[in-house]
């Protein structure tokens, strides 16, 4: 916070005053400047257009690529940029921003279609590439994560049709995120593959990797520029009814969560108001969650509450995309509890090995346990995965060893729930919130270390990281000869920032492991700030250009639930205790 300056012998309301008029003044001096900038690209684009409407075929290029020109200039792969823009800039003949940013999206959904198109059609030819099975599964999980990303960038594209980009920029970035994080999670499948062929899955995804990311800086960079100032009329479409052919859904805060429907979600009753009963013992309707699932409508707009009774379920359950909304509700984190052992050494990729998987958007899990029990010397295996975008885990469970929670991309938020494990047990590339929750590290392989973290932001514009907040960092078990570290950085943007938690002194006082060699790349982001423990002493943490020690306010804020993943829209009508600031 600013010390506050005095002038003479003023008075604590002149004082303030006097401050409100010099923040103004610097307002005033940002809004001009950003204005400045903002208005001569506008009207470069403008003036680009005309010019280039008049120019003779084969003459020099006229502003018009000028300005295409400055858009690209905000990405990281400028020549993908400015090859698959420029064309289709100079014959629409309207490249504003907003239109320039909307037009790549289109060109990253063309080819992304084709490389999905390849990974369909051309699979037979590219199994037949290496002799090990799990190619075959881990080509499976691609065609599931291309139609994600798919999903994402269409989403993207029907939001930017339907309104001024700036009214959408949380959740255009959030799904651009994942459109990228899908297509990386596709190739990182391969990883225990034979050959060349991850590499083969790369150089297939490379255009629409590239163009994705493209997206990402460009609403990325209007976004900053347009933060300080309100040009929403200027930024807005000339004509609502422009736009690009496309008429998919797109993502939005529930229905139910504006109107009085919310209130069956705040009854003390909701177990008996469910409109699903799941019961072993064949008390309720259905005898699996699975079965319940099958009866949720497709894309409902309205809570849909399934109450789990207490029991053990043997079961692989996914919460399908289609199926939104979906409250499930146990009897308790250790007496409802789902369980099941899929794991990489026994030949199922990753992202195929939870026990509970999400993909339907608007999920919220209640009083519920997620187990993996593989052990850990079957490696990844993961209890909990939610690829959903606004899910939310109250008071569960999520046990397994390495990679128990995947929080794999999307917004997600977790409130008193108790997360076991051994080695990167949190990991994935969502924007993720953990609050009040006891983190757990349990007795891994002789040899092994745990880390709690492996966060996999891997482009600086995704709007991705943890955050764990007020929570507590306890033993499950006996670790007197292990070392936990708070994680390490599974990619070269890896962010993860730790607030208020207790650390015991189970913490290694290096605080964070390498995830290659002895450092970490200087564009990572980690920090630490107020928390308390033994294990929370800094002095002897690593020298690394990326850790942050003892952030400010204000640089802390920016990972609470209100701003980093805008929780006051979607989580409170969702009856959830949280803490936005």
């Amino acid at each position: 916070m600013a010390s506050i300056k005095t002038y003479g012998k003023i008075s604590e309301a002149e004082q303030a005053t006097l401050d409100a008029r010099r923040r103004a003044r610097k307002r005033t001096v940002v809004i001009s400047l950003s204005s400045v900038v903002l208005v001569a690209i506008v009207v470069a684009a403008v003036v680009g257009t005309s010019v280039h409407a008049n120019s003779k075929s084969g003459g020099e290029p006229g502003p018009l690529s000028t300005s295409v020109k400055a858009v690209c200039d905000v990405t990281l792969y400028k020549d993908s940029c400015l090859g698959s823009l420029a064309p289709m800039a100079n014959s629409s003949g309207d490249v504003r921003p907003e239109d320039l940013f909307k037009l790549s999206i289109q060109v990253a959904l063309e080819e992304l279609a084709k490389a999905a198109g390849y990974f369909s059609e051309q699979g037979a030819t590219f199994d037949n590439t290496t002799a090990d099975g799990m190619a075959s599964t881990a080509l499976d999980s691609c065609r599931e994560l291309l139609g994600l990303a798919l999903d994402h960038l269409n989403s993207s594209l029907s939001s930017s049709d339907a309104s001024s980009v700036l009214d959408s920029e949380d959740d255009l970035r959030t799904w651009l995120s994942a459109a990228g994080t899908c297509q990386q999670t596709c190739i990182d499948g391969f990883d225990e593959s034979a050959g060349a062929i991850k590499e083969n899955a790369a150089s297939h995804l490379k255009n629409s990797g590239e163009l994705t990311s493209n997206s990402l800086a460009i609403i990325t960079w209007i976004s900053s520029i347009a933060s300080s100032i309100k040009l929403r009329r200027l930024m807005s479409l000339a004509d609502p009814q422009h736009h690009l052919g496309r008429n998919h859904h797109h993502h939005k805060v529930p229905e139910w969560a504006h109107r009085k429907e919310r209130e069956l979600l705040q009854s003390s009753d909701l177990r008996n108001k469910a409109n699903a009963v799941v019961a072993k013992d064949g008390s309720g309707k259905y005898k699996t969650i699975g079965a319940a699932l099958n009866a949720v409508p497709d894309k409902s707009k309205k809570a849909f509450v399934i109450y789990v009774k207490k029991g053990v379920y043997s079961e692989y359950v996914r919460v399908e995309k289609s199926k939104w909304n979906v409250v499930m509700v146990g009897d308790g984190m250790d007496a409802t509890v789902v369980t099941g052992r899929l794991n990489v050494v026994d030949g199922t990729p990753t992202f195929q090995t939870a026990t509970f998987a999400v993909f339907g958007q608007g999920f919220i899990a209640r009083d519920m346990g997620f187990r993996n029990t593989a052990g850990p010397a079957k490696h990844q295996a993961v209890a909990l995965m939610s690829t959903a975008d606004l899910s939310i885990f109250y008071r569960c469970r999520i046990d397994a060893f390495q990679d128990s929670l995947y929080t794999h991309s999307n917004r997600q938020f977790y409130r008193d729930c108790s997360i076991s494990g051994t080695v990167d047990f949190i990991f994935g590339n969502s924007a993720a919130v953990l609050q009040n929750c006891n983190i757990l590290p349990k007795t891994p392989m002789l040899g092994q270390q745990n880390t709690i973290t492996a966060q996999g932001k891997m482009d600086p514009n995704q709007n991705t990281g943890i955050s764990i907040q007020n929570c507590t960092i306890w033993p499950a078990g006996n670790l007197t000869d292990v070392q936990t570290f708070l994680g390490r950085p599974w990619k070269n943007y890896s962010t993860t920032v730790y607030t208020r938690s207790m650390m015991s002194n189970i913490i290694s006082p290096n605080g964070w492991l390498p995830w290659v060699g002895n450092s970490a790349p200087d564009t990572i982001y980690y920090a630490e700030s107020q928390n308390y423990g033994p294990g929370s002493n800094t002095n002897n943490r690593v020298k690394w250009k990326g850790l942050r020690l003892n952030l400010s306010t204000k640089e802390a804020s920016k990972f609470t639930v209100k701003s980093f993943i805008k929780g006051d829209k979607w989580i409170k009508p969702a009856d959830v205790a949280y803490n936005p600031n």
